[in-house]
């Protein structure tokens, strides 16, 4: 199956099984969980577009250094979670689809040193365009 969605993502072990036991749960109402569904307003969107536009940018300067991804503190569980940059960039693809994230498995027994802060990444970004030479205006 090629999804654009799913790239970083690890595959359903159940894709095309008639037998898969998520089936069983097709029929009850879905738990609020408080998390976003449907579609987004025009501000969601433009937030999740730059937010895209961001992580590329992060991705392009920081995946050179070593850094594997993003981590994130949880509100829910208090804990830091570690997201690497295709499957960060799915969630993100995927709530501009429909405004859902799909699931998926946290980073296995990931080494923190290699993730980055949100605000580290755009601190860094920030920090490597004001060291770019800036362009002369020659013309009078």
């Amino acid at each position: 199956m090629n999804d654009p969605l799913r790239d970083g993502m690890p595959p359903d072990p159940f894709a095309g099984d008639p037998d898969d036991p998520a089936a069983e749960l097709a029929g009850l109402d879905p738990v609020d969980d408080g998390s976003p569904s449907g579609p987004l307003d025009p501000d969601e969107r433009l937030a999740i577009e730059e937010d895209l536009a961001d992580l590329a940018e992060f991705r392009e300067l920081l995946a050179p250094t070593g850094v594997k991804g993003v981590a994130v503190q949880c509100e829910d569980c208090d804990e830091e979670h570690y997201h690497e940059w295709d499957m960060l960039r799915a969630n993100l693809m995927q709530l501009l689809l429909d405004g859902s994230v799909l699931p998926h498995e946290p980073a296995f027994d990931p080494i923190p040193d290699d993730y980055a802060t949100w605000e580290f990444c755009r601190g860094y970004v920030e920090g490597v365009r004001a060291m770019r030479p800036r362009r002369l205006n020659w013309r009078r």
